[in-house]
């Protein structure tokens, strides 16, 4: 028999249970459901209930394609009411515990808060902290910049943020129901989830919703400038309503297919990607469906807006990975390969430093810390030194332990230490990542404390 417990939140009570001896409140909703005439727009209140909700099972992910990589080739359930969250906690009581706000990487295309490597039980227990995972819009659903069809949409670009933004207001409203301290929340997250943890701290209007901050393998140049967004979305448009004008664009994307769209984003992807972190068509080395400034939420670059001092009262660690980009399997690497890449990244001048510093070095060696440099360490950096400038207080780490899987050729991968950080080394689908052999618990005990 499950062990039930109803907590009262600020729209209606809600029912968990206990789960490995801590409660779960899982698929709680934050926000309306973006669907009708909500679709590309921002979040609205959710609507209140009477009787008690379950919260028993996670929700659908946000629509998304899986890309084929090691950590999203999985096909998941999805859909466009995705504006859930998960909370589990040791008691819902009045305690006041510390929070943590995770969220999800996956480029702003794949993932969900509900992955077993984000299980937050180990904080619970080892802690005493209330861990909250979230889903938000992804993709076109979340980031096509569509301001040009009137001020509902003046967002857009953005909509993921706002999502985000919905869900620590609700923490705020909620959390102390669930034994929580609104006034101690930590924002973390890792890939996309840095980029976003990185850009709410560059929007005032998330400040004061949390009060640390925890970007991993991410830094605060990860938007599209306005007029990049808007390339992006008039090549969208042309594979979604190739046959429609401009005056009924907003009712045909309200009644197209979550599938269509789906299709439309991929398409676009396709036209303007040139490799990760390769500067592209829209003159930027970040890709389509990222977040955009210039908008009313961000009217600067996160990094530009750290740099006036937004943000620098919240405590911030940060870091990457020794490895990150083995992840992306590079394929035989050629010296030409390897100017060429150079090149793309506008830092061949450079890459006579990178030999120096590294004699011994494969081609594929010298790629791998180019790459990892320019895409993660170096704008880990950037925050870090903007920060310091403003005499924030700021931290960085190196994540060095390298991964035995296929051959040991992933070594410190990106996303190796996410099961280390929530100390969930025997989570589904952990092993592969981290191959065979013993694995380091003493690692993984550390870096959770």
């Amino acid at each position: 028999m499950l062990e039930r417990t109803t907590v009262e939140t600020t729209t209606g009570p809600i029912l968990g249970r206990k789960k490995d001896d801590v409660l779960l409140f899982a698929g709680v909703p934050y926000a309306a459901p973006p669907v009708g005439n909500l679709r590309f727009k921002a979040p609205q209140p959710h609507p209140a209930w009477q009787t008690a909700r379950e919260a028993l099972k996670f929700s659908p992910a946000a629509p998304q394609i899986p890309s084929g990589g090691l950590t999203d080739s999985a096909n998941v359930r999805y859909a466009e009411d995705c504006l859930y969250l998960n909370v589990s906690t040791p008691a819902a009581d009045n305690s006041k515990r510390a929070v943590m706000v995770w969220i999800h990487g996956g480029g702003y295309r794949t993932g969900q808060g509900s992955i077993p490597w984000y299980n937050g039980t180990s904080f619970n227990k080892n802690g005493d902290i209330v861990v909250v995972s979230i889903n938000y819009r992804l993709g076109a659903l979340g980031f096509t910049d569509l301001s040009h069809l009137g001020d509902e949409y003046a967002n857009s670009g953005i909509n993921g943020i706002l999502d985000q933004i919905a869900a620590l207001q609700w923490v705020q409203d909620n959390i102390a129901a669930f034994g929580g301290d609104p006034g101690r929340v930590t924002i973390a997250g890792e890939s996309a989830g840095a980029f976003s943890v990185a850009t709410l701290l560059g929007c005032e209007a998330a400040q004061g919703l949390f009060h640390q901050a925890i970007p991993q393998s991410g830094g605060a140049q990860h938007t599209l400038p306005k007029a990049a967004a808007a390339r992006v979305t008039s090549t969208f448009l042309e594979h979604l309503l190739p046959d429609h004008n401009a005056a009924d664009q907003a009712m045909s994307l309200e009644a197209v297919s979550v599938e269509d769209i789906l299709a439309a984003q991929q398409s676009t992807i396709s036209h303007y990607e040139q490799g990760a972190g390769v500067a592209n068509e829209l003159g930027v080395a970040v890709s389509p469906f990222y977040p955009a400034h210039g908008t009313p939420l961000l009217p600067e670059s996160p990094l530009d807006r750290l740099a006036q001092g937004c943000g620098k009262d919240v405590a911030v660690l940060t870091g990457s990975n020794a490895h990150e980009t083995t992840l992306w399997g590079y394929g035989d690497i050629s010296e030409s390969k390897l100017e060429r890449i150079a090149q793309g990244y506008g830092a061949a001048s450079v890459l006579a430093d990178y030999r120096n510093a590294r004699p011994n070095a494969s081609v594929e060696e010298l790629l791998i810390a180019l790459t990892t440099d320019h895409m993660f360490r170096i704008p880990a950096v950037r925050l870090a030194e903007v920060r310091e400038a403003q005499g924030a207080h700021t931290w960085m780490y190196l994540f060095a332990w390298e991964s035995r899987a296929f051959g040991g050729r992933l070594k410190a991968t990106h996303a190796l230490e996410i099961p280390f950080t929530f100390n969930n080394l025997n989570r589904a689908g952990v092993d592969v990542f981290l191959g065979p052999g013993e694995q380091p618990q003493a690692l993984a005990d550390s870096m959770h404390q």
